[in-house]
C-alpha cells in the first residue's frame, strides 16, 4: 500500500469512530457544523492546497442555484459541475499542477452532491407549482411527497452539506433531504452498532484476500514487455486475480463507508418504509404512520446508504443484475438524474452510460470497458430468449450457472480497461488474448439469434426484461 492509501484508510477508520461521538449530539446545527469542519479537514489532508478546486465548484454551484432559480438551475449545475470536473482532470494542459490522485474521489462525490441538490431544488418547485394548479384539490400522494421530499437549503446549508465528512471520500451518495432527515433527528439515544458489526464482519476476509492475492499479482505487470512473453493461457488467467484485487479493494472501502454512516446513525429510516439505496424511503404511507411511533422502539435499516451488496454482486447470474448491486447509490443517481431525464427513450441507456464513463474519468479504458457492456447484455438476452424459458426449473439453474460463469469472465475482461486506463495499454492486452471477450459475446449472440429463428421466441410474458440500470431507482 502506498502512503496515500494508508492516509486514505486511516481517515475512513477515524470517521467510523468519530461517528459514534457525533451521534451523541442532540443539536442538529451543531452536528452539521462539526461534520462540515471535519470534512474540510479530511479534504485538506488528502488534497493539500488543491482543495481550492472543491471550494470553487461548490461556490459556483451555490451561485447558480441562488441566482438562476429553480427552473434551470439543475441543467446549468449539471454543465458547470461536469465541465469543472473535465478541467480538474486536465489542469496539466493549462500549466497548473495536477491534484494528487485521491483528491479525484472527493471531486467525484462533490459532483454528485452538487448536481443532486440542484435537481432536488428544481423538483421541489415543480411539486409546489403542481400543488398550486390543483386549486385546493387534495392529492394525498403529492402532499406526502412535499412533506418528505421537499427541500429549501440556504447558502450556509449548501456549504455544510457539500463538505459533510460522511461519504466525502468514498461515498455513498445521499440526497440533501436524507442529510436533513439524518441530522435533524435526535440520535443521542440511538445506536447503529448492531448494523455496523454485521456489515463489518466480512471486512477482515476481504482484507486477507486482497493482501494475499496482491502479493503475487500486480496489474502493472501488464504494462511491461516481459508480460507479453508469457503464454496465452497465463495472460488469460492473469485477469482473474487482478479482478479479485480490484473487487476486494472496493469492497473494503465501500463497506467501511457504510460503517461510517452507521456509527453516526446517518441514513437510517424505518425498515417498514422500504428505503432504497440513494433514495431513502419509498413507502410514504408507512413513513407517515411511523412518524407517530416511538423513535426508540422503531426498527431502522440503512439501505439508503448502501454502496454494495457483495453477495448479489458476486452470485447474480447476469451482467444486468451484477451492475444493479454495484455502487448502488451512484447507480441511483444515474437513474434519477440522467436516465429518467433524457427525453428520448432510445437514447436513455447510451446517454446514461456515457455520463457514467465521463464521471469515472477521461481515460480511454473506461470508455472501452463501458462499450463492451451492451454486447454482453445483448448476448445474455439472446441466449435467454432462445433457451432458458424452455427449460425445467432444474435445468434453468444449470443455465443460470453457465450465465454466471460467462458474466464473471466478461467482468474480468472488461476490468482491464479500468485498471490499465490507457487506450494502447488496454488494447494491447485485449489483443494479446485475441479479443476473446468480444468474440465470445458475438458467438453467443449469433447462436442465440439463430436458435430463436429455428425454435421460435418465447411468449412475451416469459422474455427477460432489460435492466440497464437499477430497477428500484427507475421506479422511484
Amino acid at each position: 500500500m502506498s502512503t496515500d492509501d494508508i492516509i486514505y484508510l486511516s481517515i475512513l477508520i477515524f470517521s467510523i469512530f468519530f461517528g459514534f461521538w457525533i451521534s451523541r449530539f442532540s443539536n442538529s446545527q451543531s452536528k452539521k457544523l462539526v461534520s462540515a469542519v471535519v470534512g474540510l479537514a479530511c479534504a485538506l489532508i488528502v488534497c493539500g492546497y488543491h482543495i481550492y478546486h472543491s471550494v470553487v465548484v461548490v461556490v459556483g454551484n451555490i451561485i447558480i442555484i441562488r441566482v438562476l432559480g429553480s427552473r434551470i438551475c439543475h441543467m446549468v449545475s449539471f454543465v458547470w459541475c461536469f465541465g469543472y470536473l473535465a478541467f480538474f482532470r486536465t489542469t496539466h494542459y493549462f500549466n497548473i499542477p495536477s491534484p494528487p490522485p485521491h483528491s479525484n474521489a472527493i471531486q467525484l462525490l462533490l459532483t454528485l452532491r452538487l448536481i443532486g441538490i440542484a435537481f432536488e431544488v428544481h423538483d421541489c418547485q415543480q411539486r409546489r407549482r403542481k400543488a398550486k394548479k390543483e386549486d385546493g384539490d387534495k392529492d394525498e400522494t403529492l402532499q406526502k411527497e412535499q412533506k418528505y421530499f421537499d427541500v429549501d437549503p440556504s447558502v450556509f446549508d449548501q456549504l455544510l452539506y457539500s463538505f459533510c465528512y460522511i461519504g466525502l471520500l468514498t461515498g455513498p451518495y445521499y440526497k440533501y433531504r436524507v442529510y436533513e432527515d439524518s441530522f435533524n433527528r435526535d440520535t443521542s439515544k440511538l445506536s447503529g452498532s448492531y448494523h455496523l458489526l454485521r456489515r463489518f464482519l466480512f471486512v477482515p476476509l476481504y482484507a486477507v484476500i486482497f493482501l494475499v492475492v496482491s502479493y503475487f499479482f500486480n496489474v502493472n505487470d501488464a504494462r511491461t514487455d516481459e508480460f507479453y512473453e508469457y503464454s496465452f493461457w497465463f495472460r488469460l488467467f492473469y485477469i482473474v486475480p487482478v479482478f479479485i484485487i480490484f473487487r476486494t479493494r472496493l469492497y473494503i472501502a465501500w463497506t467501511l463507508s457504510e460503517c461510517m454512516c452507521m456509527s453516526a446513525f446517518f441514513g437510517a429510516y424505518p425498515a417498514k418504509s422500504k428505503p432504497r439505496a440513494g433514495q431513502g424511503p419509498t413507502n410514504l404511507d408507512v413513513l407517515e404512520s411511523s412518524a407517530t411511533a416511538s423513535i426508540a422502539t422503531e426498527e431502522y435499516d440503512f439501505e439508503t446508504i448502501r454502496c454494495i451488496d457483495v453477495a448479489k454482486t458476486e452470485l447474480t447470474p447476469t451482467v444486468k443484475e451484477g451492475m444493479r448491486y454495484w455502487n448502488m447509490s451512484v447507480q441511483y443517481w444515474l437513474a434519477q438524474y440522467v436516465y429518467k431525464r433524457v427525453p428520448f427513450g432510445s437514447l436513455r441507456v447510451s446517454m446514461t452510460m456515457a455520463v457514467s464513463a465521463f464521471w469515472h474519468g477521461i481515460h480511454a479504458g473506461y470508455y472501452l470497458s463501458f462499450l463492451t457492456v451492451p454486447p454482453c447484455m445483448m448476448a445474455e438476452s439472446a441466449l435467454a430468449d432462445a433457451f432458458r424459458w424452455r427449460l425445467s426449473s432444474g435445468k434453468q439453474r444449470l443455465f443460470d450457472f453457465f450465465n454466471w460463469f460467462f458474466r464473471m469472465r466478461e467482468f474480468e475482461y472488461m476490468s482491464m480497461g479500468f485498471l490499465l486506463l490507457g487506450f494502447e495499454a488496454t488494447m494491447r492486452y485485449w489483443r494479446s488474448v485475441y479479443y476473446i471477450g468480444h468474440i465470445i459475446c458475438l458467438v453467443l449472440f449469433l447462436v442465440g439469434k439463430a436458435c430463436q429463428t429455428v425454435l421460435g421466441r418465447p411468449p412475451k410474458r416469459d422474455r427477460p426484461i432489460p435492466i440497464p440500470i437499477p430497477k428500484e431507482a427507475v421506479h422511484s
